[in-house]
């Protein structure tokens, strides 16, 4: 495939982003030599297991949760899958309505629609025009029988961020499991499982310079859960099948170095950010900012262009 000689801007990184030099250099020993399977017990095998065990606390670290509560998975959507079925199934037994907001990824609402199949019944809630969820909202729509909620920690497309841990709170008092979608949020500000009071957390290393194809949920430790699939022991249980060691790998590294300069990264992309939002609606007509004006994810404009 031929390239194009012309110079090319990528600025589609709410889609995904590059994989850092760093975090290639630390996955490439685990693609060459150190390719044993983690759960063989020789000492190829010890080091693989090595590998993702040192990940996990890099990936707890950045979140602010304990290693133990951290499960690999392949994607954040498979995330988002594994917490969306596998809290509500293990719920069953208490009620079957599950709350979650209308601007959810796919792979939330998908989830929670093959949830309705199953016998679940679902509530989408609204956003006011800035794709924010309002938390009295929330507690209005909970129920004797509500089991889950389920509202992204900030939104990929729009940008706008959600006010977790007010509507945590909320939750919290009706005595009903919380889990956020923070896809497009972990690595790129601030994540903090305490101050956030949620139960289940989702994210994708993608979206912090780190290889695709790999994520992580994050779930309280005591909680069950049923996992997806059968058949193995990874994970503890809950996401069997041989891990992808090298992904696995490249998350943690990614993880560490989003820890390490995410407050230098944030001023300067915000600083960026707002002279690009700035430079288009006061010079292109008939444009107009989605998500909200200032309770937005640093590195994220988007427009609507009439």
């Amino acid at each position: 495939m031929e390239r194009k000689t012309e110079r090319r801007v990528y600025l589609d990184h709410a889609a995904t982003t590059p994989v850092l030099p760093e975090v290639l250099e630390t996955m490439l020993p685990y693609l060459r030599e150190v390719y044993g399977n983690p759960q063989s017990l020789h000492s190829w095998g010890d080091e693989a297991r090595e590998g993702i065990e040192k990940a996990r606390g890099q990936v707890a670290t950045l979140i602010g949760g304990n290693p133990e509560e951290i499960i690999f998975t392949s994607s954040g959507s498979e995330a988002n899958n594994l917490a969306i079925k596998g809290l509500a199934q293990a719920q069953a037994e208490k009620g079957k309505h599950i709350i979650v907001s209308a601007i959810e990824h796919f792979s939330v609402l998908q989830a929670a629609r093959t949830m309705e199949k199953a016998g679940f019944e679902i509530t989408l809630l609204p956003v006011d025009k800035y794709g924010l969820i309002d938390p009295d909202e929330v507690a209005k729509n909970i129920r004797k029988d509500t089991i889950l909620v389920s509202i992204m920690h900030a939104n990929g497309e729009i940008g706008t961020i959600q006010p977790i841990a007010e509507i945590a709170k909320k939750i919290k008092e009706a005595g009903v499991l919380f889990h956020t979608d923070a896809v497009a949020s972990t690595g790129n500000i601030p994540v903090n499982l305490k101050e956030m009071g949620v139960d289940a957390l989702s994210l994708a290393g993608d979206q912090f310079y780190g290889p695709k194809g790999s994520g992580a949920l994050w779930i309280r430790k005591g909680l069950r859960l049923i996992p997806l699939m059968d058949g193995g022991v990874q994970e503890g249980g809950r996401r069997p099948g041989t891990e992808n060691v090298p992904a696995i790998v490249g998350l943690g590294r990614a993880a560490e170095l989003a820890k390490s300069d995410m407050h230098p990264r944030m001023r300067m992309l915000s600083y960026l950010r707002d002279r690009l939002i700035k430079g288009i609606l006061t010079t292109i007509d008939h444009t107009m900012l989605t998500g909200h004006p200032s309770q937005r994810l640093p590195h994220h404009a988007s427009f609507c262009i009439e």
